[in-house]
C-alpha cells in the first residue's frame, strides 16, 4: 500500500482537484484506537485497486486536517473512517469494521463506470 500523507489544509483542495481525474481515497486513523489499527492493517493486507491514490490522514496528529475534510465534504467525523472521492464528492464512506478493501473496490468500479 502506498499512502500519501496528508497533513495539510491545503492537500484537501489536491484532493479534491485530483478527484475529477481519477478516484481518491482519504483513510482517518486513530492511532489511539485499536479498530483503527486492525482496519489499517487489513487495508494494507490487501491488494489496493488500481488508479486510485491512498491519502493516510492520521487525525490524532492533524486534528485541523480531520475536522476540515469533515466539513469541506459534508459529513460526519468517525474514527477509523474512509473515503472515496471523486469528482469533489464522497460516493462511498465506510467506518469501524465496515472498513474493507472489496467494498471499497467495488464503489470504486462504480464510480468508474458511470
Amino acid at each position: 500500500m502506498n499512502w500519501n500523507t496528508l497533513s495539510s489544509l491545503e492537500q484537501i483542495e489536491v484532493i479534491r482537484k485530483a478527484s475529477h481525474h481519477k478516484p481518491q481515497v482519504i483513510f482517518k486513523h486513530s492511532t489511539r484506537c485499536s479498530i483503527s489499527a486492525m482496519a489499517k492493517n487489513r487495508l494494507e493486507k490487501s491488494t489496493p485497486p488500481e488508479g486510485v491514490d491512498f491519502h493516510f490522514l492520521d487525525l490524532i496528529q492533524f486534528r485541523p486536517v480531520s475536522n476540515a475534510v469533515a466539513n469541506e465534504f459534508g459529513i460526519e467525523h468517525e474514527s477509523p473512517q474512509i473515503l472515496l472521492i471523486r469528482n469533489e464528492s464522497i460516493v462511498y464512506t465506510a467506518s469501524h469494521m465496515g472498513i474493507s478493501m472489496a467494498e471499497l473496490e467495488e464503489a470504486v468500479n462504480s464510480v468508474r463506470n458511470n
